[in-house]
């Protein structure tokens, strides 16, 4: 592999999977077109639900896809979360490989082990994996496949090894595959009380979909078993740039350069999380107004408003005295055209919505300062 930049690992990954007679499906719209109970594409299998309900066909069995997810609403927001943790973001790229009853777990888990510690080129001994407790057939598979011994194949028996699509619908067992960032880090293995530490990081997830839960009490076994997998590019990004935090990868790194050039201070441990903040709220913002949804007081619109202005408070704290955020516009379009051509075309729109955003944030900081002092005076 070239060198592991983000847009590097992104294009290795689905070529590899193309050479394995993969479809390279492009990354659908954030804005989900058939499924209006959700706000945005949270995963990569989104665009394909209906192919594995089997209300759809396509006319291959075997695709993957970059697919642009946010999650900053509903069951999944992690909005709260994004500046304070090195791996959470409200916008994000989500690497999957799927088959529609083509292939099953055999080769799902023979084609992740061999992207991982071939191409990728990551130490087996620095990977464990996890399998729902039941699923007998994965835990085998792992040790036959991988050769892992069985103290690294972890048994769960929890919602967290057996996935669904919600409450009815496809489901089924899936197997995590995780990194271990080293003794000088916090946190334990998967399923001990400490595994949400910086330690073991999950890299990798297989969902195998096998059943499908057809009342609240009544579970059948598809008639094709299907996969699906997710891979968080910024994370597996990290992990082959030798860091465990996705905020110090080439990628997010040009971005707080940007940044600190345009606020004219440097990051540091007391400001960094109002940097990472503008980074990450710059990316969703965007590529939600590329797509069309603008900022409003309700639904997506209001996620929108919610995001950008969280970031343009942190650029305030910064003590930004110029728009920060629309002049970083042309440094995001730069790094994520060549991937997402819409960010380009749209980039003036972008840039005009941000900025505008941002000269009535700034005169209801003034109005709203200048009350507080009178308050305070009276």
């Amino acid at each position: 592999m070239a060198e592991k930049t983000l847009k590097n690992v992104r294009k290795s990954f689905l070529n590899y999977f193309s050479n394995k007679k993969h479809k390279i499906v492009e990354s659908s719209n954030l804005v989900p077109s058939n499924d209006p109970t959700l706000m945005f594409a949270n995963s990569g299998m989104v665009q394909f639900k209906n192919v594995f309900t089997g209300l759809e066909k396509r006319e291959y069995q075997r695709a993957t896809t970059s697919q642009k997810c946010v999650r900053a609403g509903g069951k999944h927001n992690d909005l709260e979360n994004v500046g304070y943790t090195p791996r959470h973001h409200t916008f994000f790229e989500m690497l999957g490989n799927f088959s529609f009853g083509d292939y099953f777990k055999d080769v799902a888990i023979d084609l992740a082990w061999n992207l991982i510690t071939k191409e990728f080129q990551i130490s087996k001994d620095k990977l464990s994996v996890s399998v729902y407790a039941e699923d007998k057939e994965s835990f085998d598979l792992w040790k036959k496949i991988a050769g892992l011994p069985e103290s690294r194949i972890y048994k769960i028996a929890t919602n967290d090894n057996f996935w669904s699509m919600g409450d009815l619908g496809p489901c089924g067992p899936c197997s995590e595959i995780f990194y271990d960032h080293g003794k000088h880090l916090n946190g334990g293995p998967p399923g001990s009380k400490d595994q949400d530490g910086d330690r073991f990081i999950e890299i990798w997830n297989l969902v195998f979909m096998q059943c499908e839960q057809v009342s609240k009490d009544k579970r059948v076994q598809l008639p094709k078993p299907s996969v699906d997998t997710g891979m968080g590019l910024e994370r597996i990004s990290a992990l082959l740039q030798g860091t465990h935090d996705n905020y110090e990868t080439d990628h997010f790194k040009k971005l707080i350069n940007s940044i600190s050039e345009a606020v004219k201070k440097k990051p540091e441990d007391s400001n960094i999380a109002s940097f990472r903040v503008i980074a990450d709220h710059l990316r969703a913002s965007s590529f939600l107004l590329a797509e069309g949804v603008l900022p409003s007081n309700e639904g997506r619109g209001y996620v929108v408003r919610r995001i950008r202005r969280r970031a343009l408070r942190h650029a305030d704290k910064l003590g930004a005295k110029q728009p920060v955020l629309s002049s970083m516009v042309p440094t995001l379009v730069k790094q994520m055209s060549n991937a997402y051509p819409i960010l380009k075309k749209n980039s003036r729109l972008i840039k005009a919505n941000i900025l505008q955003e941002e000269e009535q944030f700034a005169s209801t900081l003034v109005q709203g300062m200048s009350h507080l002092k009178e308050e305070v005076k009276n």
